[in-house]
């Protein structure tokens, strides 16, 4: 029978666990940092924009660690600071990423390179040194935000889309090697989300077309069936779904959150 704590029925079902949320100071991440703290868990943030961080941890009482997760010793030295803080990580939440569009004959090999180093290659990394603490203790959480892009093709992203499929396979691949231990590891996939990064692939497409931003964010959120821009909010609420206590036999699953987009 599972006791008080593992059911989870108490608000505050993550008091004293240690959450470690990558891009963690704008968008899905500063909204999941908020719901985190708000269940009791204490929070650390990395990023490359120190300030909108900051402004977090002061609301919430996390750390704000500036990181360069394309930069491995940088990781090192970010989470021998975050265990300072908060002791071992109990659930690692890999968010930070980047996107770019252009024609694929257009794209240069070193955006190609800084995508892949954002979005794939520093998941490997932050996964890999948050290894001692995973395997440490129960219910201990994986969460990569991955996207629809790592599920389907689309055109005009050849990068970020390969970035997400690789994304997507790194998680399937280690919910598999870690299935008999008490990690878990998932992703969520996203559609076309609320957030710093849509404003700027709506500004991208007003650079690139004479559409007005406002419309091209009506388009963006076109392209999710619901016809509306995901909140930050709904996936964030999906990623506490896989940190909670109860989700302990969901592992290897992609949740997307896209309005329909995968249906």
């Amino acid at each position: 029978m599972l006791d008080e704590h593992e059911r989870g029925r108490d608000l505050g079902w993550a008091t004293g666990r240690h959450a470690l949320i990558t891009g963690g100071g704008s968008g899905i991440g500063a909204a999941t940092a908020r719901m985190l703290a708000a269940e009791g868990a204490k929070v650390s943030m990395l990023g490359r924009r120190a300030e909108p961080m900051r402004e977090i941890a002061v609301e919430i009482g996390g750390a704000a660690i500036p990181c360069d997760v394309t930069d491995r010793s940088a990781i090192e030295t970010a989470y021998a600071e975050a265990r300072a803080a908060n002791g071992p990580i109990d659930f690692l939440i890999l968010n930070a990423g980047v996107a770019d569009s252009s024609p694929f004959a257009r794209t240069a090999r070193d955006t190609f390179d800084r995508i892949i180093a954002t979005n794939l290659t520093s998941l490997f990394d932050g996964a890999q040194l948050a290894l001692p603490d995973l395997l440490q203790g129960d219910n201990k959480r994986l969460v990569v935000v991955a996207s629809v892009a790592g599920l389907r093709g689309a055109a005009f992203a050849a990068p970020y889309v390969a970035s997400k499929h690789g994304a997507v396979g790194l998680v399937k691949s280690l919910a598999l090697e870690y299935a008999r231990t008490l990690l878990t590891v998932n992703a969520v996939c996203p559609g076309f989300v609320d957030t710093p990064m849509t404003d700027q692939s709506a500004e991208r497409i007003h650079q690139a077309t004479r559409r007005s931003e406002a419309e091209a964010r009506e388009a963006l959120a076109a392209m999710n069936p619901s016809g509306r821009l995901v909140s930050a909010d709904e996936v964030a609420a999906s990623i506490l779904h896989l940190c909670h206590p109860m989700s302990r036999s969901i592992t290897g699953a992609c949740l997307t959150v896209d309005g329909g987009a995968t249906a």
